[in-house]
């Protein structure tokens, strides 16, 4: 599980195919649920859906150990987008979930956090 008391963190996550993570998160997805987009760092990863988010942290030398925090939209309370700039090309997204903590992503320069603004705010709100 991610670790909310020490400001859990995912960095440089960048748009992969939605299917990216299909095979890790087919056992976990319910009926009517469908990838919206997926990020991937190095080895770890977040994947949006229409119920929820899944952050993926992949452990241990060879990676066989994976670490999956799922986070429903109704349970997230705030966030907040901090955009790149001309020197800093990271964009931040901190999400606060309500009785957990906060959990913040980092995205690359590229990705376009408006649209996973946007995204959470379509689940989080109805």
């Amino acid at each position: 599980m991610i670790d909310f008391t020490s400001d859990g963190f995912f960095a440089r996550l960048k748009k992969v195919k939605d299917d990216a993570f299909g095979k890790m998160i087919e056992d976990f997805l319910i009926e009517g649920e469908a990838v919206v987009g997926a990020y991937q760092s190095v080895r770890d990863g977040v994947v949006f859906t229409n119920k929820r988010l899944i952050a993926i942290n992949v452990q241990g030398v060879m990676g066989k150990k994976k670490d999956f925090t799922s986070i429903p939209y109704s349970k997230i309370t705030t966030f907040s987008l901090e955009s790149s700039g001309v020197f800093d090309l990271e964009s931040e997204l901190e999400i606060y979930i309500s009785g957990l903590g906060k959990v913040k992503f980092e995205f690359t320069g590229s990705t376009d956090v408006k649209l996973i603004c946007k995204m959470i705010s379509t689940y989080a709100l109805q």
